[in-house]
């Protein structure tokens, strides 16, 4: 989805300096439609659920002529007013803007304010934004809602926190207040051959929050074809952002692959993977790797690749301790992108809570990698899939925490941690190749790893392994030896083919001490090259 150039509107914005709020400008409470409604989440999943009965209705998303047509740059030029910020008037911790329609945010969103469990429905006013650099004149329908939303924090009111904006996508920051990855509130067929089925936030209701509250909480009506559902969502700002996360899911048919809590990130290229190396800068990603424990406690790593073709994985496990898209590399050197800063990227955790005995249970964690020409395109998913396909009339019920930042060190392993993937062409230097192999170097850091690679400077052996296996091919050349330059160890092998067959090949690697294991596991999947590269490779050595 190529989502990206907009959103990096909502970065600049997020990264902006503090500022003394409006400077004494008159606040402005907002214009209101109908009549306040109670309103409860109960109530909201009775509705969800009721819609579910009935056929998909698809929302009208024409918009008046003089927002129909707008490009990029006159669309990015719309900027909301902060003294329309909804409780810009009020003693709260947090205010909220609004997006505008127009571009490719064409779909209307209601939203409605809820105090003392009353609803009432904001009126989109054009009083809201600043609409002169886009030239759009006229008058705006009351009616004609919005786009999304964006939440600013009392320690700083210029910057976002967290914004909803287009299908149901959402994202947050954490303590370095950079924009990177999204999440949404459900993903339907993701990689299916039949289409992906992108369910949208249809309406929020926004609770207002008490006096000197730390804890803002969005409920969100979601609608599609396949499925109806009723979000709960507290939002909790800190060194990292913490997001509860409620949803009851209420199917109008049967889905082949639903994906709960899914992730979706940029990855274009890196040490790994240097297909679309271009680029001057050395690596081009908001995340570097799929992050997974299991629930049988085991550690798993995986390196995001950009593929040539649609790659989807599936990791079979029960009962999931919680998997995420990390940003482990944090060095700007290994970036040198002074515009964007890749290296501050939040990571994106989702650690589940059982709700209801088949929540959580059978299933896989799935990654989707789509091949991207640039950096423009989200071209990483991973989400949990129940092994059971959703069934209409079933209430489904999900709980789960997202946490947001770029140190998360409570959801990373003990154990030591891979910190880079580099791949190449195997065989010994100085010496003439017969065959075709490809090198693998893994370097680990963190858990016992600092104390032995003390050792290491002493004593010349210690019994630290490299354990690896391969799905197919013959593995050689292994070994693990202390890396002082990163307190760690590298672990290194060569694969060798030995047929012609282009079909991925899976590998798995640990560090293990005295039977012991040191490490998480590294795992990935090699597409080997076609055979005129092979010869090629071997020939040119």
């Amino acid at each position: 989805m190529q989502r990206r150039n907009l959103l990096r509107g909502l970065a600049a914005t997020a990264g902006a300096a503090p500022f003394a709020p409006f400077a004494g400008a008159a606040t402005h409470d907002p214009l209101t439609l109908g009549k306040p409604q109670a309103f409860d989440y109960a109530w909201l999943k009775g509705r969800a659920r009721e819609l579910s009965q009935q056929p998909y209705q698809a929302v009208e998303a024409s918009l008046p002529k003089a927002l129909a047509g707008l490009d990029y740059d006159r669309f990015q030029s719309i900027h909301f007013r902060r003294e329309h910020s909804l409780w810009a008037g009020r003693d709260t911790n947090f205010r909220v803007q609004f997006f505008h329609r127009g571009f490719l945010f064409k779909d209307r969103v209601r939203v409605y304010e809820v105090a003392d469990g009353q609803a009432q429905e904001l009126a989109y006013d054009p009083e809201m934004f600043d609409l002169r650099k886009a030239g759009i004149g006229g008058a705006m329908p009351r009616d004609l809602g919005f786009a999304g939303l964006r939440i600013q924090h009392h320690l700083d009111w210029q910057s976002d926190i967290a914004s909803f904006l287009g299908a149901s996508y959402f994202r947050a920051v954490g303590a370095d207040r950079q924009y990177g990855l999204s999440t949404r509130g459900l993903a339907v067929d993701t990689g299916s051959d039949k289409g992906e089925e992108f369910p949208r936030f249809t309406t929020f209701w926004l609770e207002r929050p008490a006096r000197g509250g730390g804890t803002l909480t969005v409920y969100a009506l979601l609608d599609s074809p396949s499925i109806t559902g009723a979000y709960r969502v507290d939002i909790r700002p800190g060194g990292a952002m913490t997001m509860d996360v409620d949803a009851a899911l209420y199917p109008r048919k049967s889905i082949d692959r639903l994906g709960i809590a899914p992730l979706t990130s940029m990855y274009l290229y890196g040490e790994n993977d240097r297909r679309m190396a271009h680029d001057w800068r050395p690596e081009v990603h908001d995340s570097d790797g799929l992050s997974m424990q299991s629930g049988s406690g085991e550690w798993l790593w995986r390196p995001l690749t950009n593929p040539g073709g649609v790659r989807l994985y599936s990791y079979a496990d029960k009962k999931p301790v919680g998997f995420g898209l990390m940003q482990r590399d944090r060095e700007f050197d290994h970036y040198q992108d002074d515009g964007v800063y890749y290296e501050r990227r939040p990571s994106l955790w989702v650690t589940p809570k059982p709700t209801t005995p088949q929540a959580w249970d059978a299933g896989s964690v799935q990654l989707l990698e789509l091949p991207a020409p640039d950096e423009t395109y989200d071209n990483i998913v991973a989400a949990w899939t129940p092994a059971e396909k959703p069934q209409p009339g079933q209430e489904l019920l999900y709980s789960y925490r997202l946490l947001w930042g770029t140190r998360l060190p409570q959801h990373e392993p003990v154990l030591a941690r891979v910190v880079a993937t580099r791949t190449g062409l195997g065989g010994v230097i100085g010496q003439k190749r017969s065959y075709f192999s490809w090198r693998f170097a893994v370097d680990f850091q963190g858990g016992a790893l600092p104390g032995l690679v003390f050792r290491a400077k002493a004593e010349r052996d210690l019994p630290v392994e490299a354990v690896v296996s391969a799905s197919r091919g013959k593995v050689e050349i292994v070994s693990a030896r202390p890396l002082f330059e990163v307190n760690g160890f590298r672990a290194m092998f060569d694969l060798r083919t030995t047929d012609d067959s282009l079909d991925p090949i899976d590998l798995r690697l640990f560090l293990r001490f005295d039977g012991e294991a040191l490490s998480e596991t590294w795992i990935y999947q090699w597409v080997p090259p076609a055979l005129a590269e092979r010869k090629r490779l071997v020939e040119a050595g």
